[in-house]
């Protein structure tokens, strides 16, 4: 069996689909349709379906799955144990991370990385819902919620503050907001209630707050509306010093407090260069969150 092959069945297990597969590999969906085919013939089963939803993994590609990333990280161990630099990293490392932490955080995160280690790549994948670290969509994810099951590493990154906000010009052509019951008197602005991917999201419900008039499944949409002077909702503190325009409200009355996790694959504590990477992640993540909500 060819690692080559086995490395386009990972991109399409990945990524769904041979438009997917083909734009990480940089090579065209039927030259990735070949492959599979392929790869198929030598193992003598089906390793996909093709469903309206994409490329789905059959029984048989869900068993190679395991097997495929086992020699991912063989072939990754050995680059790693060849660098030149050993103090220095390098290499594609993708991240997951919901939205606000994506937006807010991580690029400075990120950035400084990569200034402290020329040869590293990173790619963050914003988007709000869990990650499928079994099927490699990142090396590693920050969340919301500690997992319960999977065979995955947990580490706290840190707690981080968040509080209810509006800009001054929607404050001022308002009526004051004093208590909690005075939240029935103005428009809020929140997530789309049956797109919560995680409990923990559900900010307003805990704050008692009642129907989400402007709803989103993004952050950056719900931000953007509160710029806009739209309306009151939920704001994590360390995004308030990218909108000098907003204010937040009841900060003594009602504060919320949740935790960012890093979470990684178990198999990746043979990876020194993920462990390596994921030290230095944490350290800058706490920094940078600690540096921003001084500023809030």
């Amino acid at each position: 069996m060819d690692w080559d092959d086995l490395r386009v069945f990972l991109a399409v297990a990945r990524s769904d689909s041979l438009t997917g597969a083909g734009k990480v590999l940089r090579l065209d969906p039927a030259t990735v349709g070949r492959r599979i085919a392929r790869l198929e013939e030598a193992c003598a089963t089906a390793l996909f379906v093709k469903s309206p939803q994409g490329y789905a993994l059959t029984e048989g590609g869900q068993r190679l799955l395991v097997h495929a990333v086992t020699v991912e990280q063989g072939v990754q161990g050995a680059s790693d144990a060849l660098q030149g630099d050993t103090e220095r990293l390098s290499g594609q490392i993708r991240i997951g991370a919901p939205d606000g932490c994506a937006n807010f955080l991580l690029p400075q995160v990120c950035a400084r990385l990569c200034d402290e280690n020329p040869g590293l790549e990173v790619q963050i994948i914003a988007l709000p819902r869990v990650f499928n670290l079994s099927r490699r969509e990142a090396d590693m994810a920050v969340a919301v919620s500690r997992p319960s099951a999977g065979r995955v590493m947990v580490q706290r990154l840190a707690d981080y503050q968040l509080h209810l906000a509006a800009s001054e010009e929607y404050l001022h052509r308002n009526p004051p907001i004093n208590t909690p019951a005075d939240l029935r008197n103005h428009r809020l602005v929140g997530y789309i209630p049956d797109m919560i991917f995680d409990k923990e999201l559900d900010y307003l419900a805990e704050v008692g707050a009642g129907t989400v008039a402007l709803a989103s499944n993004s952050v950056s949409v719900q931000f953007n509306w509160l710029r806009a002077g739209a309306g009151i909702g939920v704001v994590h503190d360390f995004a308030v010093p990218f909108a000098p325009e907003l204010r937040r409200v009841m900060i003594d009355r009602i504060s919320l407090r949740r935790s960012f996790w890093l979470i990684r694959h178990a198999d990746d504590r043979r990876l020194d260069r993920l462990s390596r990477f994921a030290e230095a992640f944490v350290g800058e993540f706490r920094r940078e969150l600690a540096r921003l909500e001084a500023l809030a």
